[in-house]
């Protein structure tokens, strides 16, 4: 209709066209400039308002490697890091498990006699990491990468670690070497005497060998000797009891030696059991309290982290168990 008017003030419809077009273009214009007007004065007050936020807090993060991913040499369980919140994990059969407090670990594993339960029997700091050899299972690493990050390798030990007692834990010719043993102090087994003692693993794959160790070779498990500890004591010497399954050569034997190439010195049962570290209470300004029944089994450092393990404990048996990561 409006084209009609207009063409009989004598404009050309083709003018009215342009000049219908062109209106409304300038009215579609201006309402641009308003509409971008406004979203610049929201933008700027969202601007002034993120100003006054605080920065969030450092999360704590377990970042586990997925499966397939190609690796050069060993390969890491999880990457680690530390913020405001600790870093709880427990032990399982299939490795450490990420739990999100210490309250998960509670009254979800059944108490055992220790040697039978999973736990961190015995930790060694080196320069290049943290090396802890868990009951039942293996090895565990915590070192630092190229990057700075903190690094969580595991070696399993698989079925063989599982039916074995970790009787100690040393390092021979730079190697770590845990020995395992049976222990059938307060379970009836069938179960031969461990036939490969002493156990290792490098950073070259994820998988654990077999390390001979002369000194206890004078006792082969052929003959039905069973090594039940090895260790190093404070005074550099190493120490290592064996004694016969069957009972014939009577009570335990205990030895002493400054190497572990040749065999060591009978020594009495008072001088082997002074060699042993004294237990003592594990505390840290840093550490998160722990619920009742349980308690921190060691403390270390590495880089900016500090780690500590614990287990949960009745007398002689063990629950649950495993480790915190916390920054320091």
């Amino acid at each position: 209709m409006i084209f009609t008017a207009n063409t009989r003030k004598g404009k050309s419809a083709c003018g009215y066209f342009n000049f219908y077009f062109l209106s409304h273009q300038l009215i579609i214009s201006s309402s641009a400039v308003f509409l971008l007007f406004i979203f610049l004065l929201i933008f700027t007050s969202c601007n002034r308002g993120a100003d006054n936020v605080p920065a969030p807090a450092e999360s704590s993060t377990a970042q586990q490697i997925p499966g397939g991913v190609v690796w050069s040499g060993a390969y890491p369980a999880a990457i680690l890091q530390a913020g405001e919140n600790p870093l709880w994990f427990q032990l399982t059969d299939e490795g450490p498990v990420h739990i999100e407090s210490i309250e998960d670990a509670v009254f979800v594993s059944a108490l055992v006699p220790w040697p039978y339960a999973p736990h961190i029997s015995v930790s060694i700091e080196k320069p290049d990491g943290i090396v802890m050899a868990v009951n039942r299972d293996g090895f565990l690493k915590f070192a630092h990468d190229s990057s700075g990050r903190l690094s969580l390798y595991r070696f399993s030990g698989g079925v063989t670690w599982q039916d074995y007692t970790v009787g100690g834990f040393v390092y021979y010719n730079d190697k770590p070497a845990a020995l395992l043993y049976l222990n059938d102090r307060f379970i009836d087994t069938n179960l031969p005497l461990a036939r490969h003692r002493t156990w290792s693993f490098n950073m070259n794959s994820n998988n654990m060998f077999t390390l001979e160790i002369p000194a206890l070779n004078a006792f082969p498990a052929e003959q039905g000797w069973n090594a039940d500890t090895l260790r190093q004591g404070s005074d550099g010497f190493y120490y290592y009891r064996v004694s016969r399954r069957d009972g014939i050569e009577g009570a335990a034997r205990m030895f002493r030696t400054s190497s572990l190439d040749s065999a060591g010195e009978e020594i009495s049962i008072q001088v082997f059991y002074n060699s042993a570290p004294r237990s003592q209470e594990i505390t840290h300004p840093s550490l998160p309290p722990l619920p009742e029944g349980f308690v921190y089994t060691g403390l270390y450092q590495s880089g900016g982290n500090i780690i500590a393990s614990w287990e949960e404990q009745e007398e002689f048996n063990i629950g649950a168990a495993g480790f915190v990561v916390i920054k320091k």
